[in-house]
């Protein structure tokens, strides 16, 4: 067996071994598509990848052909096409998260009135995987599928509570965090000190991070591990969370989320919960 034959080269040129460039270049394509850029016209997307146009022209056809992108009304744009929301709702209808806590997060909802949501992270947005409508006139904008940035949601502080600081600056390297509300941290440090209630206390009740008028209650959903993988959470107007007694609330969530978790074989803090003001 020759130098470049032996099982540790193979594993380090795997990576491009295994590729295929049309492959990737197609979902590169696709990716470049968002709520901010909705539409993209094909000689764009050339300039943007530094192709030919005759290559992104095969790209969008093989895409359109398979319903993964369409063009829009003006015949010049593209947009993406159904076939990608259909992938979509398989992968979360394939995710056994979403299987065993749907049920959960309606019984909850139910029980307190109130919407409940379900997310996990992927870097440093949240993406919203479940979602019950609230039976009070409130209505939130979110569905399944809506991505929110994690350092300025409740939910997203359950999320990144695992990371040390050292974790949470590599994730977010710049100097000053994106600011949406009054509460919002500004700081990476800020950031790390207002994930460590999540630490200690197994939840977090927070007031006005991304919306000022929004109020969220959220638990971190465990794996066997103990790892968080999912956030569980209630979100309330201001009002209504103040009307109430948060005690029952806060020990509904966290319940809730370690049902889940138990579901999941997950690992069950067994801590003792404490109630926390609203950050106002």
């Amino acid at each position: 067996m020759s130098q470049t034959d032996t099982p540790d080269a193979a594993t380090e040129d795997n990576g491009d071994r295994y590729n295929v460039p049309a492959l990737e270049r197609g979902l590169r394509l696709l990716c470049e598509f968002s709520r901010d850029t909705p539409t993209l016209s094909a000689p764009e997307l050339a300039r943007r990848f530094n192709l030919p146009r005759s290559t992104v022209f095969r790209l969008l056809s093989t895409l359109e052909n398979m319903g993964f992108i369409e063009k829009t009304e003006s015949g010049r744009d593209y947009r993406l096409g159904l076939a990608v929301l259909r992938l979509g709702f398989e992968y979360l209808a394939s995710l056994e998260l979403t299987e065993l806590g749907v049920p959960v997060l309606t019984r909850l909802s139910e029980d307190i009135g109130h919407a409940c949501n379900m997310v996990v992270r992927d870097g440093r947005s949240i993406v919203y995987v479940a979602k019950t409508a609230s039976p009070t006139p409130f209505r939130s904008a979110v569905t399944v599928g809506t991505r929110l940035p994690a350092h300025a949601t409740v939910l997203g502080h359950v999320l990144l509570a695992d990371l040390s600081l050292p974790q949470l600056r590599a994730l977010y390297p710049e100097d000053k965090l994106e600011v949406f509300s009054e509460n919002t941290p500004r700081t990476v440090n800020a950031l790390f000190d207002m994930v460590q209630t999540v630490r200690e206390h197994g939840y977090v009740l927070g007031e006005g991070f991304f919306e000022s008028n929004i109020s969220t209650i959220a638990a971190p959903v465990r794996d066997r591990a103990g790892h968080t993988i999912a956030a569980l959470g209630a979100t309330f107007t201001t009002a209504h969370i103040d009307e109430g007694p948060v005690d029952q609330l806060v020990n509904r969530v966290c319940a809730a989320a370690d049902e889940i978790s138990g579901l999941l074989d997950g690992a069950h803090p067994g801590m003792t919960r404490k109630v926390i003001p609203l950050r106002r």
